[in-house]
Protein backbone atom coordinates (compact mmCIF):
# COMPACT_ATOMS: atom_id res chain seq x y z
CA UNK A 1 0.00 0.00 0.00
CA UNK A 2 1.30 3.63 -0.99
CA UNK A 3 2.25 5.76 1.93
CA UNK A 4 1.21 9.28 0.96
CA UNK A 5 3.71 12.13 3.18
CA UNK A 6 1.10 13.72 5.45
CA UNK A 7 -1.93 12.23 4.58
CA UNK A 8 -2.51 13.72 1.39
CA UNK A 9 -2.47 12.15 -2.52
CA UNK A 10 -2.53 15.75 -3.53
CA UNK A 11 -0.46 18.79 -2.92
CA UNK A 12 -1.66 21.61 -0.49
CA UNK A 13 -1.64 24.23 -3.25
CA UNK A 14 -4.10 21.43 -5.47
CA UNK A 15 -6.29 21.47 -2.61
CA UNK A 16 -5.99 24.96 -1.51
CA UNK A 17 -7.23 25.74 -5.65
CA UNK A 18 -9.95 23.54 -5.47
CA UNK A 19 -11.59 24.85 -1.96
CA UNK A 20 -11.30 28.07 -3.59
CA UNK A 21 -13.20 27.14 -6.69
CA UNK A 22 -15.47 25.33 -4.06
CA UNK A 23 -16.48 28.55 -2.16
CA UNK A 24 -17.61 30.14 -4.97
CA UNK A 25 -19.62 26.91 -6.26
CA UNK A 26 -20.98 27.27 -2.58
CA UNK A 27 -21.63 31.00 -2.37
CA UNK A 28 -25.61 30.54 -3.01
CA UNK A 29 -26.06 27.34 -0.58
CA UNK A 30 -23.95 29.11 2.37
CA UNK A 31 -25.93 32.66 2.02
CA UNK A 32 -28.97 30.25 1.95
CA UNK A 33 -27.91 28.11 4.80
CA UNK A 34 -26.80 31.23 6.84
CA UNK A 35 -30.36 32.37 6.16
CA UNK A 36 -31.61 29.51 7.62
CA UNK A 37 -29.77 29.73 10.79
CA UNK A 38 -30.54 33.05 11.59
CA UNK A 39 -34.37 32.31 11.75
CA UNK A 40 -33.73 29.12 13.28
CA UNK A 41 -31.06 30.06 15.87
CA UNK A 42 -30.42 33.96 14.97
CA UNK A 43 -26.92 34.92 16.12
CA UNK A 44 -24.28 33.87 16.26
CA UNK A 45 -23.82 32.14 13.05
CA UNK A 46 -20.40 30.54 13.57
CA UNK A 47 -19.32 28.32 15.73
CA UNK A 48 -15.20 28.65 16.25
CA UNK A 49 -13.16 26.86 18.26
CA UNK A 50 -9.49 25.58 18.50
CA UNK A 51 -8.39 21.99 16.84
CA UNK A 52 -5.31 20.32 16.74
CA UNK A 53 -3.71 19.63 12.83
CA UNK A 54 -0.74 18.41 11.38
CA UNK A 55 1.94 17.35 13.97
CA UNK A 56 -0.77 18.55 16.90
CA UNK A 57 -0.88 22.08 15.57
CA UNK A 58 -3.72 23.98 16.93
CA UNK A 59 -6.24 26.08 14.49
CA UNK A 60 -9.38 27.66 14.31
CA UNK A 61 -11.93 25.81 12.73
CA UNK A 62 -15.18 27.56 11.88
CA UNK A 63 -18.81 25.42 11.21
CA UNK A 64 -22.11 27.24 10.72
CA UNK A 65 -23.83 27.04 14.61
CA UNK A 66 -26.42 24.31 14.44
CA UNK A 67 -27.35 24.60 18.33
CA UNK A 68 -28.77 26.39 20.94
CA UNK A 69 -26.78 27.32 23.48
CA UNK A 70 -29.11 25.68 26.37
CA UNK A 71 -27.32 24.41 29.89
CA UNK A 72 -28.81 22.37 32.65
CA UNK A 73 -28.45 23.73 36.08
CA UNK A 74 -24.45 23.36 36.83
CA UNK A 75 -23.92 24.94 33.77
CA UNK A 76 -23.26 21.88 31.32
CA UNK A 77 -24.73 21.91 27.82
CA UNK A 78 -27.82 20.02 27.44
CA UNK A 79 -27.84 16.81 25.21
CA UNK A 80 -27.78 17.82 21.35
CA UNK A 81 -31.05 16.73 20.69
CA UNK A 82 -32.48 19.31 23.20
CA UNK A 83 -30.20 22.00 21.48
CA UNK A 84 -31.18 21.14 17.65
CA UNK A 85 -34.24 22.37 15.77
CA UNK A 86 -35.60 20.60 12.70
CA UNK A 87 -34.04 22.58 10.32
CA UNK A 88 -30.50 22.52 12.39
CA UNK A 89 -30.38 18.95 12.10
CA UNK A 90 -31.62 19.05 8.67
CA UNK A 91 -28.29 21.31 7.62
CA UNK A 92 -26.11 18.71 9.99
CA UNK A 93 -27.40 15.91 8.10
CA UNK A 94 -26.96 17.58 4.40
CA UNK A 95 -23.33 18.34 5.59
CA UNK A 96 -23.89 22.29 5.03
CA UNK A 97 -22.87 23.29 8.10
CA UNK A 98 -19.35 22.23 7.54
CA UNK A 99 -19.03 25.05 3.88
CA UNK A 100 -16.77 27.03 5.57
CA UNK A 101 -14.48 24.72 6.94
CA UNK A 102 -13.60 25.11 2.82
CA UNK A 103 -11.55 27.84 4.55
CA UNK A 104 -9.45 26.04 6.57
CA UNK A 105 -8.38 24.11 3.41
CA UNK A 106 -7.60 27.01 1.63
CA UNK A 107 -5.46 28.47 4.39
CA UNK A 108 -3.78 24.71 5.24
CA UNK A 109 -4.59 23.24 8.03
CA UNK A 110 -7.20 20.55 6.63
CA UNK A 111 -7.52 18.09 3.73
CA UNK A 112 -10.52 17.45 1.64
CA UNK A 113 -10.15 13.83 3.21
CA UNK A 114 -8.59 12.63 6.62
CA UNK A 115 -9.73 12.17 10.74
CA UNK A 116 -12.30 14.61 12.09
CA UNK A 117 -10.36 17.35 13.44
CA UNK A 118 -10.84 17.02 17.21
CA UNK A 119 -9.77 18.95 20.23
CA UNK A 120 -6.15 19.29 21.22
CA UNK A 121 -7.55 17.39 25.18
CA UNK A 122 -8.94 14.89 23.05
CA UNK A 123 -6.14 14.27 21.01
CA UNK A 124 -4.09 14.19 24.43
CA UNK A 125 -5.97 11.91 25.44
CA UNK A 126 -4.84 9.14 23.14
CA UNK A 127 -1.40 9.29 24.19
CA UNK A 128 1.13 8.13 21.58
CA UNK A 129 -1.78 6.87 18.87
CA UNK A 130 -2.86 11.07 19.24
CA UNK A 131 0.02 11.29 17.51
CA UNK A 132 -0.30 9.18 14.76
CA UNK A 133 -3.41 10.24 14.11
CA UNK A 134 -2.02 13.83 13.78
CA UNK A 135 0.27 12.52 10.96
CA UNK A 136 -2.18 13.39 8.84
CA UNK A 137 -4.09 16.48 8.33
CA UNK A 138 -7.54 16.57 9.49
CA UNK A 139 -10.32 15.92 6.78
CA UNK A 140 -13.45 17.51 5.65
CA UNK A 141 -14.40 13.75 5.61
CA UNK A 142 -12.96 10.83 6.26
CA UNK A 143 -13.23 6.99 6.65
CA UNK A 144 -14.75 7.13 10.21
CA UNK A 145 -17.25 9.55 8.79
CA UNK A 146 -18.26 7.32 6.14
CA UNK A 147 -18.19 4.45 7.86
CA UNK A 148 -20.86 5.37 10.69
CA UNK A 149 -20.00 8.72 11.92
CA UNK A 150 -22.00 9.69 15.08
CA UNK A 151 -23.64 6.38 15.08
CA UNK A 152 -20.13 4.80 16.09
CA UNK A 153 -18.33 5.37 19.57
CA UNK A 154 -15.24 7.58 20.26
CA UNK A 155 -13.12 4.09 19.89
CA UNK A 156 -14.97 2.97 17.00
CA UNK A 157 -13.97 6.22 15.34
CA UNK A 158 -10.09 5.94 16.52
CA UNK A 159 -9.63 2.33 15.45
CA UNK A 160 -11.07 3.91 12.07
CA UNK A 161 -8.78 6.83 11.78
CA UNK A 162 -5.81 5.06 12.57
CA UNK A 163 -6.64 2.52 10.04
CA UNK A 164 -6.65 5.42 7.20
CA UNK A 165 -3.45 7.06 8.56
CA UNK A 166 -2.16 3.55 8.03
CA UNK A 167 -3.92 2.80 4.86
CA UNK A 168 -4.16 6.14 3.01
CA UNK A 169 -3.37 6.13 -0.88
CA UNK A 170 -5.44 7.71 -3.62
CA UNK A 171 -7.58 5.20 -4.27
CA UNK A 172 -8.82 5.10 -0.57
CA UNK A 173 -9.11 9.03 -0.53
CA UNK A 174 -11.35 8.74 -3.73
CA UNK A 175 -13.13 5.84 -2.75
CA UNK A 176 -14.11 7.98 0.67
CA UNK A 177 -15.36 11.14 -1.90
CA UNK A 178 -17.87 8.39 -3.27
CA UNK A 179 -19.12 7.18 -0.02
CA UNK A 180 -19.28 10.99 1.34
CA UNK A 181 -21.71 11.55 -1.21
CA UNK A 182 -23.28 8.24 -1.02
CA UNK A 183 -24.09 9.24 2.63
CA UNK A 184 -25.53 12.40 2.34
CA UNK A 185 -27.93 11.06 0.09
CA UNK A 186 -28.91 7.89 2.02
CA UNK A 187 -28.02 8.67 5.55
CA UNK A 188 -25.23 7.27 8.27
CA UNK A 189 -24.94 3.59 8.71
CA UNK A 190 -22.56 1.54 10.56
CA UNK A 191 -20.45 -0.56 8.02
CA UNK A 192 -19.57 -3.47 10.30
CA UNK A 193 -16.60 -4.70 7.80
CA UNK A 194 -14.51 -1.66 7.69
CA UNK A 195 -15.15 -1.30 11.45
CA UNK A 196 -14.29 -4.73 12.68
CA UNK A 197 -11.08 -4.33 9.69
CA UNK A 198 -9.98 -1.32 11.75
CA UNK A 199 -10.57 -2.55 14.79
CA UNK A 200 -8.47 -5.81 14.25
CA UNK A 201 -6.09 -3.32 12.85
CA UNK A 202 -6.11 -1.05 16.25
CA UNK A 203 -5.38 -4.09 18.65
CA UNK A 204 -2.45 -5.43 16.95
CA UNK A 205 -0.80 -1.90 16.21
CA UNK A 206 -1.39 -1.31 19.98
CA UNK A 207 0.22 -4.61 21.09
CA UNK A 208 3.43 -3.27 19.42
CA UNK A 209 2.76 0.50 20.50
CA UNK A 210 3.22 -1.09 24.15
CA UNK A 211 -0.84 -1.26 24.56
CA UNK A 212 -1.10 2.41 24.45
CA UNK A 213 -4.91 1.86 23.10
CA UNK A 214 -6.98 4.47 25.40
CA UNK A 215 -9.72 1.38 26.21
CA UNK A 216 -11.66 4.01 28.95
CA UNK A 217 -12.06 6.41 26.40
CA UNK A 218 -15.48 4.81 25.32
CA UNK A 219 -17.78 7.39 25.01
CA UNK A 220 -20.27 7.88 22.10
CA UNK A 221 -20.38 10.81 19.71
Amino acid sequence: MTRIAHGSWAPVLAQRGVALLALLVVALPALATAGLLWVSLGRPLLFRQERSGLGQRPFRLVKFRTMHDLRDTEGRPLPDAQRETAITRWVRRTRLDEIPQLLAILAGDMNFIGPRPLKPETIASFGTLGEVRCRVRPGLSGWAQVNGNTRLTNAEKLALDIWYVDHRSRALDARILLLTVSTILGGERVRKQPLAMAEAHLAARSAGLGGDYPASWEGSA
